[in-house]
């Protein structure tokens, strides 16, 4: 039988199980920027590094490698908001989805190769894919838009069933890459008016020496002094 301090504690365990972050719940504005896109259809479409003459598969394997890289900046760039869960995220794709990311990679590996004159000009060319390719998802004015789409597309990678990275590269890359154009709050207007709040004249031009509006020299009092308010009067010369 449950004492009334047993259910206390088990109401308080509850409570703090409610309270607990979930993932990718991190939100940075009230109402975020959408960011979706349409899903890829041609995998040579621009969304990855051009790689000219690439076969579908080849092109399809540029997609997947190309949102590993995205996880992969994600996890090293997002970490400043734990609930985002990026890190532990991008290191349980790698362990659940490793046949796949070795297939692509293998794939890149041999575009390459048959695209280059030498090995070593192949292997120099892949290098260089795989630097452009990280450096592409590279953002500071718009972390929080790229850190929340990455959480959320790193999430259904990591539930995807196995096999399935291609299709997720495909229908979410676009995504990815809006998220790199910064937006703000879209619930109100990112800027205030500029007829909103004005600032008084406050050059001695426009003031006499006892503090009165010199209209004539300035034109109209765009702000009435206190008193002046409060007795429904605009002071000033005539």
């Amino acid at each position: 039988m449950m004492t009334g301090r047993t259910i206390w504690m088990a109401a308080l365990a509850g409570a703090a199980m409610l309270a607990a972050p979930l993932p990718a719940a991190a939100q940075f504005f009230l109402k975020s920027y959408d960011y979706s896109g349409a899903a890829v259809t041609d995998a040579n479409a621009g969304l990855a590094q051009p790689l000219p003459g690439a076969t579908d598969a080849e092109g399809k394997a540029a997609l997947v490698w190309t949102m590993r890289a995205a996880l992969n900046v994600a996890a090293l760039q997002c970490q400043f908001e734990p609930t985002l869960l990026t890190q532990g995220t991008y290191n349980a794709i790698l362990a659940d989805h490793a046949e796949e990311l070795k297939a692509a990679w293998g794939t890149l590996n041999g575009y390459f190769t048959r695209t280059s004159k030498t090995v070593k000009a192949g292997q120099t060319a892949l290098d260089q894919f795989g630097t452009r390719t990280y450096s592409s998802f590279a953002t500071v004015s718009s972390q929080y838009g790229f850190c929340r789409t990455a959480a959320a597309v790193g999430r259904d990678t990591l539930f995807a069933a196995r096999g399935g990275l291609a299709t997720i590269a495909a229908d979410r890359m676009q995504e990815l890459r809006n998220s790199l154009v910064p937006y703000g709050e879209q619930h109100f207007p990112r800027y205030i008016g500029r007829d909103a709040a004005t600032l008084p004249r406050l050059d001695v031009t426009c003031w006499d020496k006892k503090a009165r509006w010199r209209a004539r020299a300035c034109g109209a009092e765009m702000w009435p002094r206190l008193a002046d308010a409060r007795s429904g009067t605009r002071s000033g010369e005539g």
